[in-house]
């Protein structure tokens, strides 16, 4: 792989049982982990038995049946072996920052495993191709490589596939010019280092997967939902309680709740100072 390493860095995918972060379950999981120490890269892939009903809706995109994880283990069975595998890695995939990362996230928090983010980088392979190439999966193979993507939706060919489109990526971009927001021409953010693609493929204003909290024009954490939109989520819940601890046990994601909880333990502590 065309791509500087000072860390490991691991491609995932993940077949579920429909498409809310929160609700659903994983079906299937593939990960390909690329060494910075250049060793050659390692797979895990394996089914899982969801424990819940898989939508007709999914079934028709990866055509995993309930017969086909009946037998397979569950979630909890398997996550210190996922965990394990992917240990301090950085993280890749195709649209893995909106999807694959906070579910599999969800999937941990479940049983009781904390997946930390916070300190791992993230390449999302779609923002490239979005920003760049607006396509799907199947189409930026086709763009990049002139490949035809066979088996769709099996997570180990669709991680395959993403990891051939981000090599052409990379072979691509890495010194052309692109238009910002602006219009203006600036030098091509692809380059083969992690933390340039992290920044290129992320959206910092944001604070979790599902954009519920952001940083305003100060950088301070504010709501972007609900009735306290725009307001300082720290200072905010210190003073309402009621709507802390709401947040806490309504259906959000492990991602959220623990940000909340830390923003308002900091926040709680400067005060104090």
């Amino acid at each position: 792989m065309k791509l500087t390493l000072d860390r490991d860095l691991c491609f995932l995918d993940l077949e579920t049982t429909g498409l809310s972060i929160v609700r659903d379950r994983i079906l299937q999981i593939a990960i390909i982990k690329y060494f910075a120490s250049g060793k050659p890269p390692e797979e895990l892939s394996m089914l899982i038995n969801p424990g819940i009903p898989i939508s007709e809706e999914s079934m028709q995109i990866h055509g995993i049946s309930p017969k086909d994880v009946a037998n397979k283990p569950t979630f909890q069975q398997v996550a210190q072996k996922i965990y394990d595998f992917i240990g301090q890695s950085d993280l890749a995939g195709y649209n893995s920052m909106r999807f694959d990362i906070p579910l599999l996230m969800e999937e941990f928090a479940r049983v009781g495993i904390e997946f930390d983010i916070t300190r791992r980088r993230a390449i999302d392979v779609q923002r490239i191709f979005y920003k760049m190439e607006p396509r799907t999966l199947k189409a930026a193979l086709k763009f990049y490589c002139e490949k035809e993507l066979e088996d769709a939706h099996d997570a180990l060919a669709d991680v395959r596939a993403t990891i051939e489109v981000f090599n052409g990526q990379l072979e691509k971009y890495e010194g052309a010019d692109y238009f910002d927001d602006d219009g203006q021409v600036i030098p091509s953010p692809i380059v083969p280092q992690v933390q340039a693609l992290h920044e290129f493929t992320n959206d910092t204003r944001f604070l979790d997967a599902t954009q519920k909290f952001r940083l305003d024009q100060n950088g301070v954490a504010v709501f972007n939902f609900g009735k306290y939109m725009g307001q300082p989520v720290a200072e905010t819940l210190v003073k309402d309680k009621q709507y802390y601890h709401w947040i806490l046990t309504k259906e959000f994601t492990s991602q959220v709740k623990q940000l909340v909880k830390k923003l308002v333990k900091d926040y709680e502590r400067e005060t104090r100072e």
